[in-house]
């Protein structure tokens, strides 16, 4: 288990894997192998009571990409508390939406390798 995951949350994770939404993909080909940070992360991770959308365990580093669901209220203030919960163990997040991955994913990264930087010199 990972941070406090439960067990059963591995299979949710592998599932989520599988089931990647677009924006997802585009990002993961970006980040995996090491490839625009030069660190690894991985995708659907399992954390604490969560699966993240993506993870960097050496800079303690969640990055999650948001599609229309998270745009109710309801889901903001449980995106807000989730959020929240990682800050107080520790573990940065940022956040995309899908727009912002389709739109301009080299912002995007660009975004990501400013907090990826800013992480390392801590």
């Amino acid at each position: 288990m990972h941070k406090g995951a439960p067990s059963s949350s591995f299979g949710k994770a592998k599932q989520l894997r599988s089931n990647m939404t677009k924006a997802e993909v585009m990002l993961w080909s970006r980040l995996k192998n090491n490839g625009c940070t030069g660190l690894k992360f991985r995708r659907q991770h399992p954390l604490h009571l969560f699966i993240v959308d993506f993870y960097c365990h050496k800079i303690a580093l969640v990055i999650e990409i948001d599609g229309e669901y998270h745009n109710s209220e309801e889901q903001k203030a449980l995106d807000k508390e989730r959020t929240e919960l990682l800050n107080f163990q520790d573990i940065h997040v940022i956040r995309f939406t899908n727009n912002e991955v389709y739109d301009n994913l080299n912002k995007v990264i660009e975004s990501i390798e400013v907090k990826v930087d800013a992480l390392l010199q801590l």
